[in-house]
């Protein structure tokens, strides 16, 4: 490959960096991700029905109180 190639594309990756380091300076860093996503599916009954369904299945594995007995 001759030399003026690998300059250019020397010169191509070099401005790609350049672009991509720029774009990360611009994103927000001072509020964690989830913070970000906080809300997404308020009032969402899909989103609803699966945390009902999740609680029922955890409650599920719960150990069931033993039966008392009577005197």
């Amino acid at each position: 490959m001759a030399s003026a190639q690998l300059e250019q594309r020397v010169a191509a990756l070099e401005a790609e960096v350049a672009r991509l380091k720029s774009k990360l300076g611009e994103r927000d860093t001072a509020t964690p991700w989830w913070e970000q996503i906080a809300g997404t599916f308020q009032h969402d009954p899909l989103s609803e029905r699966a945390m009902q369904l999740g609680q029922r299945y955890r409650q599920s594995l719960r150990p069931q109180s033993p039966a008392q007995r009577k005197p």
